[in-house]
């Protein structure tokens, strides 16, 4: 009711229009580039955690598409393509978002938006491949097989990206500003900013995310604890809010199903399993002190995304510093891996790296791929994510320091 009376509010001729309704879908999206002789390459396929009834930009993401089978996949390929073709002469980037019955797989175009936006400022970064200036050289008349892969410097822009890692968003809020307003998220977009992270598996990414959100978490596995028994926050997060991911993690440590929580929020099983996979672990770890804590849990621990600062308080022993004396006499150190556009197929030129623990089980893979030299370092610190009151000022000042 409040979405048709918004939506009548909002039209000046006082009509909306009624079409099916896809709340409680799977959600997805396309980002693809074409040029002026009609070839199109698919650059990232986006999915959102949350399902439909959440604006986009309020809702967890995460690149490549985890729970999307290959024929679904395809389809939403061959639609997205038509549609970009059927724009006439168009060339540059361009977005489809489709929303999929999880039981049958029906597929539902919600929109097309042939520009650069913000979600291609996403796909772009998760991928390393440079949507916004490669879309503006196909609108200036260049083809894909013309333009150069900047990253890799052999291959062409033609070239559809390849990820050998997994990006997780998450949308920041800034509700504590304004006391009493409504954090029930819904069709109208409600966050201010949005942190990325960028990890080997899901579990890793979206704590590496939880972490950057400067709102005093340390990550999925560690943001205090609800006081609500596990009936009550199954009724809590029926409705969308901004902390229903850390009252999800609260549920799954209180005993409530992987099942009973797909029902209540109709999320994907695939997400929630892999949260409890992140309470498993928590709950090991809580058993053990500082002292000892077994080599290959703290390990699995690093693999999965926990921080220093998270291991300690789980544990309730030890400080930051301890732990991280504890790891680097264990040598269970951080490797940094490549954003390079094709998964290590070809040598990159100009890569950028994110930090991670290797698996024990690929360990006779060489791990580092940042090769150190010998020029002098420099740290360029970022503002974190956008909140209210803070201007464009210190994304201006960051850009400045790099060049």
């Amino acid at each position: 009711d409040s979405a048709l009376n918004n939506g009548l509010t909002a039209s000046p001729i006082h009509e909306v229009l009624v079409e099916k309704a896809v709340l409680g879908w799977k959600e997805f999206k396309l980002e693809l580039l074409r040029d002026n002789a009609d070839n199109v390459v698919i650059i990232c396929t986006v999915e959102n955690f949350d399902p439909m009834g959440v604006h986009t930009g309020d809702s967890i993401t995460v690149a490549p598409a985890m729970t999307l089978s290959d024929t679904a996949y395809q389809l939403m390929r061959n639609t997205a393509i038509s549609m970009m073709r059927a724009l006439g002469n168009f060339a540059g980037g361009c977005n489809v978002q489709f929303a999929m019955n999880p039981d049958t797989e029906e597929i539902i175009v919600v929109e097309i938006n042939p520009r650069v936006s913000r979600s291609s400022a996403l796909a772009s970064k998760a991928t390393g491949y440079p949507i916004a200036k490669i879309a503006a050289k196909l609108a200036l008349g260049y083809n894909l097989d013309e333009l150069k892969n900047q990253i890799t410097g052999s291959t062409s822009a033609y070239f559809e990206p390849a990820l050998d890692y997994v990006i997780v968003k998450i949308p920041r809020w800034n509700f504590d500003k304004f006391k009493g307003a409504n954090d029930t998220l819904g069709f109208q977009m409600k966050s201010v900013g949005e942190v990325m992270g960028i990890g080997r598996c899901f579990n890793e990414a979206i704590q590496k995310a939880c972490q950057s959100l400067e709102n005093e978490a340390v990550g999925l596995g560690y943001y205090g604890k609800s006081l609500m028994h596990s009936e009550e926050l199954l009724e809590y997060i029926k409705i969308p809010k901004w902390d229903r991911l850390f009252r999800i993690k609260d549920a799954l440590m209180a005993g409530v199903s992987v099942k009973r929580i797909c029902e209540s929020t109709l999320i994907d099983k695939w997400f929630i399993q892999q949260i409890q996979l992140i309470c498993d672990l928590e709950k090991e770890i809580g058993a053990y002190t500082l002292s000892t804590l077994p080599e290959n849990l703290l390990k699995a621990a690093k693999e999965m995304g926990f921080s220093d600062e998270q291991l300690v308080r789980i544990m309730g022993d030890g400080t930051e510093d301890e732990m991280y004396a504890r790891r680097k006499s264990l040598g269970i150190n951080r490797v940094f891996k490549m954003v390079d556009t094709c998964s290590a197929e070809f040598a990159a030129i100009t890569p950028y790296f994110y930090s991670t623990f290797e698996s024990a089980a690929v360990q006779s893979i060489p791990s580092n791929e940042s090769i150190s030299g010998t020029k002098k370092k420099i740290i360029v610190l970022g503002s974190g994510p956008n909140r209210i009151g803070q201007g464009i000022e210190f994304d201006y000042c960051c850009v400045h320091g790099l060049l």
